[in-house]
């Protein structure tokens, strides 16, 4: 655990500085397509059920939660602006949550942190599903370089088996792993 802290704190802050000058054309580009903060803020359900803010560039339209409440990702989401497709599918969208990896809430590789609405109702519907949340969530994971996004809860229990097999081998050589495969997901555009 601390040689991944280490290694979360030494390579957050690599990326920082080498993606600084995406965070200033992201953060030119998002109010030319719609009005609201450049970053976003949600709450998320981390290590042994806390929550925490996690922060995002934002890839939806203003308040585009505000009809329909907490729902998953979908393709083709309408409530994603063009540019925020474009940041899913870069994942520069994740960028951001360096900064929940240096503050000690997040690790650069893990299970995806989900909302409280969401966490309660896979406890309740999903066998085993608590586990989860007995490593810190990640920017990225074994999941997400096997998976798309979510957009249905019958693809949850799919994605739970990719979270527990990466809980049960996690290694240093396992996140190494992990991040190059997120860089080809990232180079060929497909994070979505």
């Amino acid at each position: 655990r601390v040689l991944k802290r280490i290694t979360d704190v030494i390579v957050s802050l690599i990326l920082l500085v080498l993606t600084l000058p995406l965070w200033v054309l992201v953060a030119i580009l998002i109010p030319l397509e719609s009005q609201g903060p450049v970053i976003y803020r949600q709450r998320r359900v981390g290590f042994r059920g806390r929550e925490f803010t996690l922060y995002k560039f934002r890839s939806m339209y203003r308040d585009a939660e505000t009809s329909t409440g907490a729902v998953l990702a979908q393709e083709r989401d309408p409530r994603v602006t063009r540019i925020g497709r474009f940041l899913r599918s870069t994942r520069l969208d994740e960028l951001p949550q360096l900064i929940n990896v240096l503050r000690g809430q997040m690790s650069l590789v893990g299970p995806r942190p989900e909302r409280r609405e969401f966490v309660d109702r896979f406890v309740r519907e999903i066998p085993l599903y608590e586990r989860r949340l007995n490593v810190k969530p990640g920017i990225t994971g074994w999941s997400q370089v096997h998976l798309k996004y979510d957009s249905r809860a019958d693809q949850i229990p799919i994605k739970l088996k990719y979270d527990f097999f990466y809980i049960e081998n996690m290694s240093l050589p396992l996140d190494m792993k992990i991040l190059f495969m997120t860089l080809f997901v990232i180079l060929r555009g497909e994070g979505l």
